[in-house]
C-alpha cells in the first residue's frame, strides 16, 4: 500500500495542523542497559495431569511492566498469565511447554476488568467502521459492518478476545475463530450489547458434546491434541477486526511442542530451556526471542495511531461521506525494537552454541536479521552465521547456513548460533536490515532503504562472557535432522488473488488505499474480489490434498497464513515467467508463506480437520480490514452467514 509517514511529526500539505504522533523520541531510549528476559514456563492448573491431559487456566489482564529501561516510565499493557499466580502475568506470556500426542486443555479467560468488576476499555483506538466484532450491534448486528450517519469516534466499550494457537492442528471449536470472541464477565456490560460472537455458542455446544465440559461466561476452553511435528508455535488474540490492536497491546506467547519421532534426542541441540521449578540464576542455552516493534509516549504508554491522517496525511472527510475509515491505518511501523518485552536488551552468552527460536511478532514489519560487530555500520558485515535448523512446521531436511535471516510477520525460525572461540568481552549485535516500510523483495540497501541504523535497525546485543559449562551439543553442520514425509500429489488446484483497493470517492485523492482483499480468479485470469462476509469459496474435501495458487496483484509482499494445516511451499512463478523453487529455509512444512508482488506462490496442504477455519494475511492491519476469508473443510455449513 502507500508508504507510511513513520513516527516523526509530519505536516499536511498547505496546513500547519499536526496529527497525533508518539511523544517519546526513540533515539533518547538507552540501548543495551536491560538484560534480556527469558520467558519462564507457564504453570499448569491443579490436578492438571488427570486423564493424560495437561490443563491450564490462563487469563488476559491489564498490568504495568517495565518495557522501557528503568530510567523511563513503565508501560500499561495486556498479557496472558495463570489465574493461579498474579506474578505470571507478563508481556510476552510465560511459555506453554507441550509434548507431541499429549493433549493440552486451556481455559482462556477474558479478565479485562478493573478491581470493581467493571470492564476496561481498550488501551488503543478502536475503529468501529471496520467489519469487526461489533458488540454494540447486539446479537443481530454483531460481526457486521455498521452503518453510520456521521463519522464516529473510537469505540470505548468492553473488549472482545479469542485466542488462536498459531500453527496448531486444532479442531474448529478450539482454533480461535475470529467470530467466536467473548467479552469479559463484567458487571457493567451495556444493555443490548452482544457478549459473544456469532460462532461462540455453536463451538461451546460442540466442545461440550465432544469433551463433556461447559464454557463459563467470559471464557472459552480449547483442547490441543498436539498430534503434529515438534516445532515452535505461538498464541495470540484473533478477534474479528481487533487483532492488530489486541496483539499490539501485549497478549502473545510461545507454545513449544517437543517429542515424537520428528524431534531430536536430548543433548543433540543446545539446552536446557526454562522448566518449572528452575532455581534463580539457571543458565539457558535454548532461548525463544519474540521480536516486535513498538512506539511509546513520554509517559511510557504505548503509541498507536489515533487517526488515518497519521498514515498519509488524509484528514477527511471519512465514512460515511467517503469510504475512508477515520482511524484504521493500512500499515503501522513503530520506531523502537522490543525483544521479549524489553526495548533493545542485552544477553551475556558463553563461548558455546545457543539455540535461538525467533518469532517475528511485528504487526507489519518484515525483519532481515544479521549478527554484526557494529550496531550502526551499513552495509554491515556478518560476524557470525545463523544456522537455521527449523521453521514454522518443525525441523528442516538439513541445516542451512545463512548470513542473514528473512522473517515475515508470524514466521518462526529455529536457529543455532555458535559463539565458540569468540574472545571474552566481545560485543556482537543482532541487527535488522529490513525496511521501515512495506516489504517487496530485493537486496537491502540496493532495492530498498534499510531500517534506521540508530533505532529500528538494531534489535539486541550479545556480550561474550567466560565459559561456565561444557557444550556437548552437535555442531549444526553435522546435525542429522528428522526425516520429512512429503504430502504427495494434490487433487485440486485453487486460483486465489491478493488485492488492495483504493478509494472510489471523488472527494478522496487518487491512490488512497481503503482495504486489502482476497479473491478468486475467473476463467480469463482476472481477480474476483471477495469480502469477509461473502459466501465461502474454498471448501476442501476432508483429507484432500490441494494446491493453492496465490496470485499477488499488489505492490507489496504479504505473509499468508492458513489455519489448521501445515503446507509445503511448492514454488513461485513471476507473472509470465518460469517457476522458481522455494528457498532453502522454506523446505519441509510451514504455516505462513511470503507471497511476493507480481508472482504466483503455490502451497500444498492436506486438510484433515473438518470444520470452519480462516486464511489471511498476517500483516495485522490487512487482516483486520478484509484480507481474511473463512474456509470450510469437509463440506459447507447449512447456514453460511
Amino acid at each position: 500500500m502507500a508508504r507510511p509517514n513513520g513516527t516523526a511529526v509530519a505536516l499536511r500539505a498547505g496546513s500547519a495542523a499536526r496529527f497525533p504522533v508518539s511523544t517519546l523520541d526513540p533515539t533518547t531510549i538507552p540501548k543495551y542497559v536491560t538484560d534480556l528476559v527469558i520467558p519462564p514456563v507457564m504453570p499448569k492448573a491443579p490436578h492438571s495431569q488427570r486423564h493424560g491431559i495437561d490443563r491450564y487456566v490462563i487469563g488476559v489482564r491489564q498490568f504495568n511492566q517495565q518495557v522501557l529501561p528503568p530510567t523511563l516510565p513503565s508501560t500499561t499493557l495486556w498479557g496472558y498469565g495463570s489465574l493461579r499466580d498474579d506474578d505470571t502475568f507478563n508481556y510476552p506470556s510465560f511459555t506453554i511447554e507441550a509434548r507431541v500426542d499429549r493433549p493440552v486443555r486451556v481455559t482462556w479467560v477474558n479478565d479485562l476488568v478493573d478491581s470493581q468488576g467493571r470492564f476496561l476499555p481498550h488501551l488503543l483506538p478502536v475503529d468501529p467502521t471496520l467489519h469487526w466484532a461489533n458488540p454494540p450491534g447486539g446479537k443481530a448486528g454483531r460481526d457486521c459492518r455498521q452503518v453510520f450517519t456521521s463519522t464516529p469516534g473510537p469505540y470505548t466499550g468492553p473488549v472482545p478476545i479469542v485466542t488462536h494457537l498459531h500453527g496448531g492442528y486444532s479442531a474448529e471449536e478450539s482454533d480461535g475463530y475470529p467470530e467466536a470472541w467473548y467479552l469479559p464477565r463484567a458487571n457493567d456490560i451495556p444493555a443490548g450489547f452482544a457478549t459473544v460472537g456469532s460462532f461462540y455458542d455453536e463451538f461451546r455446544r460442540k466442545f461440550a458434546d465432544v469433551h463433556g465440559l461447559k464454557w463459563e461466561p467470559g471464557t472459552a476452553t480449547f483442547q490441543y491434541a498436539n498430534d503434529q511435528r515438534a516445532t515452535t508455535l505461538w498464541f495470540h488474540d484473533h478477534a474479528l477486526g481487533l487483532t492488530r490492536l489486541n496483539v499490539y497491546a501485549g497478549p502473545v506467547g510461545f507454545y513449544l511442542l517437543r517429542g515424537g519421532e520428528c524431534d531430536l534426542p536430548k543433548g543433540a541441540l543446545p539446552g536446557p530451556a526454562p522448566a518449572l521449578g528452575d532455581p534463580p540464576g539457571t543458565r539457558y542455552y535454548e532461548i525463544p526471542l519474540a521480536i516486535q516493534d513498538r512506539s511509546f509516549n513520554s509517559d511510557g504508554s504505548l503509541f498507536y495511531p489515533t487517526s488515518r491522517e497519521f498514515f498519509d496525511e488524509y484528514a477527511g472527510p471519512y465514512i460515511p461521506t467517503t469510504d475512508v475509515s477515520p482511524i484504521w491505518n493500512p500499515e503501522f511501523f513503530a520506531n523502537s525494537m522490543v525483544v521479549n518485552g524489553r526495548t533493545w536488551p542485552k544477553l551475556e552468552v558463553e563461548p558455546r552454541r545457543y539455540r535461538l527460536r525467533f518469532l517475528n511478532g511485528c504487526n507489519a514489519r518484515f525483519l532481515i536479521l544479521k549478527i554484526a560487530d557494529s550496531p550502526t555500520a551499513r552495509p554491515a558485515r556478518s560476524a557470525l552465521p545463523l544456522w537455521q535448523i527449523g521453521n514454522d512446521g518443525g525441523f528442516l531436511p538439513e541445516s542451512v547456513r545463512l548470513e542473514r535471516l528473512l522473517l515475515a510477520n508470524a514466521e518462526r525460525a529455529d536457529v543455532i548460533v555458535d559463539f565458540t572461540g569468540i574472545p571474552e568481552g566481545t560485543e556482537l549485535y543482532l541487527i535488522n536490515e529490513g525496511a521501515d516500510e512495506p516489504f517487496g523483495r530485493g537486496e537491502p540497501g540496493v532495492d530498498f532503504l534499510v531500517a534506521d541504523p540508530a533505532t529500528t535497525g538494531q534489535v539486541m546485543k550479545f556480550v561474550v562472557g567466560p565459559p561456565a559449562s561444557k557444550d556437548t551439543s552437535v555442531p549444526p553442520d553435522r546435525l542429522r535432522l528428522p526425516r520429512i514425509r512429503p504430502l504427495g500429489s494434490s487433487s485440486v488446484t485453487r486460483r486465489l488473488s491478493l488485492n488492495e483497493m483504493d478509494s472510489s470517492s471523488p472527494l478522496v485523492p487518487p491512490d488512497t488505499p481503503v482495504e486489502a482483499m482476497f479473491g478468486t480468479l475467473d476463467s480469463a485470469g482476472n481477480p474476483v474480489l471477495l469480502h469477509w462476509a461473502d459466501p465461502v469459496t474454498e471448501n476442501p474435501r476432508l483429507h484432500a490434498i490441494e494446491t493453492w495458487e496465490l496470485h499477488n496483484f499488489t505492490d507489496d509482499a504479504h505473509p499468508i497464513h492458513l489455519h489448521a494445516v501445515a503446507f509445503e511451499v511448492v514454488n513461485r512463478q513471476p507473472f509470465n515467467g518460469s517457476p522458481i523453487p522455494p528457498e532453502s529455509r522454506e523446505r519441509g512444512f510451514k504455516d505462513t508463506v511470503i507471497a511476493y508482488p507480481g508472482e504466483i506462490t503455490r502451497v500444498k496442504a492436506r486438510f484433515d480437520h473438518p470444520g470452519r477455519f480462516v486464511w489471511h494475511c498476517h500483516i495485522l492491519e490487512h487482516e483486520d480490514n478484509e484480507m481474511m476469508r473463512p474456509y470450510q473443510i469437509g463440506g459447507r455449513r447449512k447456514k453460511d452467514h
